[in-house]
């Protein structure tokens, strides 16, 4: 089986060599227009010291627990900026002392149970591609020690129903393993978020991710039918059902729970037959305040589109979408059935709005149908570098360069007033030689969901506070102005102090009481979401 790379994204054998970064690096400094250092290797793995484990699971478990060194360097962080940097550096402060692999429910119960009996904190890992500080095991000394839950064994469809047009399917499958097996019937989840290679469909219910979709049934909310957990009081699982008005949701309440209220295991999620149509185009703007106005009269207008993403001009250069000098909207549609709803007919629609606030686009390029979801130039050419950025993040650490995101909601009447306010505090704390830029991920009828991208010379050896200020300057500017800690990316440990103000105190005060409920011993992900 191919290994994951200890410190970083992807696999061990599908990393950039020395000898490559070097040769790219004066490409890549004169296209980004920003100042890069020496290429540096990774610290080798048999290089790293990790404290020995405190706790060791019973005979009955360790078929499935793993504490070699590349078992918990691997699961000692999640995937942001931050992690990278420590990783890549050989610094791993909290390693987990063990690393379970259940290989079904009855493995997670039993390993829930030796957890609580031996005193052991229980951090859920999906697939560690969290950018917010949520899988890694930095627990409280009261606890003797730290396991990292990782489903990626219980991959499996289990079920699916044909006739409600859904499918049973367990907490460890990626992105690829579900979609491999839900095509033998040629259906589709329909959810592809940009770490779909390797996140898992509990971590997209445990974190309320949502997908590459900008409108339309694009968060995992809106596709989860029913959710099975297990707790150390036992397992939670919800009635299947399109809808119900009995009290409150006891999916809803898992949705977004990273972990703290108990292991997904597995959900029944809503699938639908695979597309066979698409339609799109590349909308030019001469200011990203007009593609704004397209973007709004989409959003307010019924249409739907699949993809509705709106780039400023200067992430449009960086990505090779454009020459610089014009923000870029990426607007298409599909359909399974294109006869029911022209996906061509949707797309002349959209490009009635965009052509209402100014925008023009190519017309040799638009697609109005047929089947291949690829894009042609400017629209390809973004979708292929939006793949790619979290391989591209890793060869920036190598060579000195400080690249990181963070999103946020906000509705259209503030969004103009946020903007401003982000990018200022955002410039101010780059300081020379860095930028931020802006593209809109998803889009709402009452709002837009910002996505805003930093790059700078990294300050190396101080990378990680050099990022901690900025991202907090940015994130003080966007609460401020009204908008959410995270659309997307989770709470985790990284977002907590501003989530705290974002959140009712009596909602806090209902979390905790359910959290005492079904884990008195706060073994789940002590830290996250509330106070260890």
């Amino acid at each position: 089986m191919r290994r994951r790379k200890h410190w970083g994204w992807g696999y061990e054998d599908d990393a950039w060599s020395p000898q490559q970064l070097r040769a790219t690096v004066p490409g890549l400094v004169e296209h980004l227009r920003i100042a890069a250092g020496d290429v540096r290797e990774p610290v080798a793995l048999q290089d790293v010291a990790l404290p020995a484990p405190r706790v060791a699971p019973p005979p009955a478990l360790r078929e499935i627990c793993a504490a070699d060194a590349h078992a918990r360097a691997s699961h000692a962080w999640g995937k942001s900026y931050a992690d990278v940097v420590r990783g890549f550096g050989g610094r791993f402060d909290f390693p987990p002392d063990v690393v379970a692999r259940p290989r079904g429910e009855r493995d997670v119960e039993a390993l829930l149970e030796w957890a609580e009996d031996a005193n052991v904190a229980v951090v859920p890992y999906g697939g560690g591609t969290s950018v917010t500080g949520g899988v890694q095991c930095e627990v409280p000394e009261r606890f003797d020690g730290a396991l990292s839950l990782d489903l990626g064994a219980m991959r499996r469809v289990l079920q699916i129903d044909d006739v409600s047009r859904s499918a049973s399917i367990q907490a460890g499958a990626t992105g690829p393993a579900l979609e491999r097996q839900l095509r033998a019937l040629d259906l589709t989840l329909r959810f592809y978020p940009q770490s779909f290679e390797l996140s898992t469909l509990g971590g997209w219910i445990a974190t309320r991710a949502s997908g590459h979709f900008a409108t339309d049934e694009t968060r995992i909310d809106d596709l989860v039918e029913s959710v099975r957990a297990v707790t150390p009081r036992g397992a939670w699982e919800s009635r299947r059902l399109p809808g119900s008005g009995a009290g409150p949701s006891p999916d809803r309440m898992l949705l977004g729970s990273e972990g703290v209220l108990g292991v997904v295991t597995e959900a029944w999620v809503r699938v639908r037959p695979r597309p066979q149509a698409h339609s799109l185009a590349a909308v030019r703007f001469d200011t990203f305040a007009a593609g704004i106005e397209a973007l709004r009269a989409i959003a307010q207008s019924g249409l739907r589109p699949a993809n509705c993403r709106l780039i400023d001009a200067e992430e449009a250069r960086m990505t090779g979408a454009s020459d610089g000098t014009a923000a870029l909207l990426v607007l298409g549609f599909e359909a399974a059935d294109d006869t029911v709803a022209p996906v061509g007919e949707l797309l002349d629609r959209g490009l009635r709005l965009c052509a209402g606030a100014g925008g023009e686009w190519d017309e040799a390029a638009v697609r109005r149908g047929g089947s291949g979801s690829g894009g042609h130039d400017a629209a390809g050419a973004w979708r292929a570098a939006f793949l790619r950025a979290p391989y591209l993040r890793d060869a920036f650490v190598a060579v000195g360069i400080l690249s990181e995101t963070f999103e946020t909601a906000v509705t259209w009447d503030r969004f103009e007033a946020l903007h401003a306010a982000v990018t200022a505090a955002a410039t101010a704390a780059i300081g020379p030689g860095g930028r931020i830029t802006c593209r809109i991920s998803h889009v709402y009828p009452d709002g837009p969901a910002p996505y805003f991208t930093v790059l700078a010379p990294a300050r190396r050896g101080a990378e990680v506070e050099q990022w901690t200020q900025i991202k907090a300057a940015a994130t003080d500017a966007l609460v401020a102005a009204g908008g959410t800690i995270t659309h997307h990316h989770a709470v985790g440990r990284d977002h907590r102090t501003w989530y705290d103000r974002q959140r009712p105190a009596p909602f806090a005060a209902a979390l905790r009481a359910a959290k005492a409920a079904v884990d008195p011993a706060g073994m789940l992900n002590p830290g996250v979401l509330l106070d260890a």
